[in-house]
C-alpha cells in the first residue's frame, strides 16, 4: 500500500471518529448537566461584583442535585423569558431560577417536584403584639415594592394606608422607622432580609397570603432527567443536605 492510499484511509478513520464523537460518543458530556438561571434574583441566583460563581439557594441546590446524580453541572445565565426557549432548543438540559408550577409553563415543559414553597408574607417590628397576619391589616399602614404582587395585595386591604418604595430595602428601613406597621413581599425575600440583618428588631410572620411552589424545569422529551432530578431531591431531603442549604440562606427549618 503506497503513502498516499495510507494517508487516504487514516484520515478516513479520523473523519469517522470525529462524527461518533459529534454523535454522542464523548463519556465526559453525558455527564455534564447543563443548568441555567436568570442571576437576578437574590436570594436564589445572583453574582456578586468580582465573583465568577453564581451564588444562591438555587445554586448551590442545582449543585448538590449533580453531584449526587453522580454528574458534573455547568451553569449559565440567560435572561428569564428565555429559559423555556432555550429548553426547548435543546441549549440547557434543566432550567432553575425561581420558576413557579403553573398550567401555561406545564403545556411546554416537565417541572420537577416542587421544591420551595413561595408566597407573600409579612414582616413587622419585633414588639409589634396586634399584628398576627393580614386579617389584623385593616386600618394600618403597610410598606410594599412598586409594582409588585405585594402591593397589589395591599391594596385590596380596607382602609390600609400602602407607602410604595422602589426597593425593597426602603419598606424595611421605613418599617424601623415606624413610619409603617408591616412590609408585605415574597416570602423568599423577607426571609433572606431576616436572615442576613439577624432579625434586628424586626421578625416574620408564618401565614402566607399566597402559595406558589418554585420547580426545576426540562424538555418535555426528557422524562428521564425529570426523574432523577426528583429522586435526588428526594435523597437531599431525606439526609438533611437540603435542610442544610435551606439554613444557609434563610436560617430556620423549611416551610
Amino acid at each position: 500500500m503506497n503513502k498516499k492510499i495510507l494517508a487516504l484511509f487514516f484520515s478516513g478513520l479520523l473523519v469517522i471518529s470525529a462524527a461518533l464523537t459529534g454523535c454522542g460518543g464523548n463519556a465526559k458530556g453525558d455527564k455534564v448537566l447543563k443548568a441555567a438561571c436568570s442571576a437576578d434574583f437574590a436570594p436564589f441566583e445572583f453574582q456578586e461584583e468580582g465573583n465568577k460563581e453564581y451564588q444562591g439557594f438555587d445554586m448551590d441546590l442545582i449543585r448538590a442535585l449533580a453531584k449526587e446524580m453522580g454528574m458534573e453541572v455547568e451553569i449559565s445565565n440567560i435572561a428569564f423569558d428565555g429559559l423555556i426557549p432555550a429548553l426547548e432548543a435543546g441549549n440547557i438540559d434543566v432550567a432553575i431560577s425561581g420558576m413557579t408550577i403553573n398550567d401555561e409553563r406545564k403545556g411546554k415543559v416537565l417541572f420537577s417536584d416542587p421544591y420551595y414553597e413561595s408566597g407573600l408574607t409579612l414582616v413587622v417590628r419585633s414588639d409589634e403584639k396586634n399584628i398576627k397576619g393580614f386579617k389584623d391589616l385593616e386600618g394600618k399602614s403597610v410598606a410594599a415594592q412598586i409594582g409588585t404582587t405585594g402591593s397589589t395585595e395591599a391594596s385590596k386591604i380596607k382602609d390600609c394606608n400602602v407607602k410604595n418604595f422602589n426597593v425593597i430595602s426602603e419598606c424595611f428601613m421605613e418599617l424601623k422607622a415606624k413610619g409603617v406597621d408591616a412590609v408585605i413581599n415574597d416570602r423568599p425575600v423577607n426571609d433572606y432580609y431576616i436572615k442576613k440583618t439577624n432579625s434586628e428588631g424586626v421578625k416574620a410572620l408564618p401565614e402566607k397570603l399566597t402559595a406558589e411552589n418554585y420547580g426545576m424545569a426540562v424538555r418535555k422529551d426528557n422524562e428521564e432527567l425529570q426523574k432523577k432530578l426528583n429522586a435526588a431531591l428526594k435523597k437531599l431531603k431525606d439526609n438533611g443536605e437540603y435542610q442544610k442549604i435551606y439554613e444557609r440562606w434563610f436560617g430556620g427549618a423549611s416551610k
